[in-house]
């Protein structure tokens, strides 16, 4: 999506002058935060079509830029970087509501296919909400206002988490590739090495599963995909 406004927050000069070259060269208008409190400022205060959010910065971390930004109601896309490779961290920036993570040091042209599907997904209308609810186990979906409650308590879902429940729960019994899924509810074309979708996954687990470790509703099938049981 040329002429896209994205919001780099990103303290390494050297990275911030490659990315801003090459994405002003893709045809995006590209601002620069060089500390996570300016960022944080920047993205509350300005209009942005994404951000790219570096996971280790000065003042105040990506997560906790993350963190408030979506406390704040913000949904402008949020694209980790991070350094780190290990599970936690990457589970941890989802958790907050980042819609993906890329770990340093990254192919340009994965970055800008993220970046793409990233943007596309933002800008596709929302279908409309299918009349009445659903229900499963002890957990109500409320499809029309996007909330979702476990016992009679609301549970606290990202974007990105909703609309992965929703797919799925609008399939039951459809076993869904993960290449699917990444395609209907990120937008990506092809990203086979990614585990966005076993990090979501395994969050809507731990918040609308009775037994997180055995799950009734939302199953694996190794080698296939996932199926959501009802």
């Amino acid at each position: 999506m040329s002429g896209a406004r994205i919001l780099l927050v990103e303290d390494e000069p050297g990275l911030v002058l490659t990315l801003t070259d090459r994405l002003v060269g893709e045809g995006y208008l590209v601002e620069s935060a060089h500390d996570g409190e300016q960022g944080l400022s920047r993205a509350l205060n300005e209009t942005f079509d994404l951000i790219l959010l570096d996971v280790m910065l000065p003042k105040k971390n990506g997560f906790d830029v993350c963190r408030q930004l979506r406390q704040s109601g913000s949904n402008v896309p949020v694209l980790m970087l991070t350094a780190r490779g290990q599970v936690v961290d990457k589970v941890a920036g989802l958790q907050l509501g980042a819609d993906d993570y890329l770990v340093k040091p990254f192919e340009m042209a994965e970055l800008l296919a993220r970046l793409t599907a990233l943007l596309r997904r933002a800008n596709v209308k929302p279908e409309p909400a299918l009349d009445g609810d659903r229900r499963f186990g002890k957990v109500l979906v409320d499809l029309r206002r996007g909330k979702v409650l476990k016992g009679g308590q609301s549970v606290v879902l990202s974007a990105r988490e909703f609309q992965l429940l929703r797919y799925l729960i609008e399939r039951p019994g459809e076993v869904v590739s993960r290449e699917t899924l990444l395609h209907e509810v990120w937008g990506y074309q092809s990203m086979p090495s990614t585990r966005t979708v076993d990090v979501h996954m395994a969050w809507l687990r731990q918040k609308l599963e009775e037994n997180p470790r055995y799950p009734e509703h939302f199953l694996t099938l190794r080698g296939l995909g996932y199926k959501f049981a009802g």
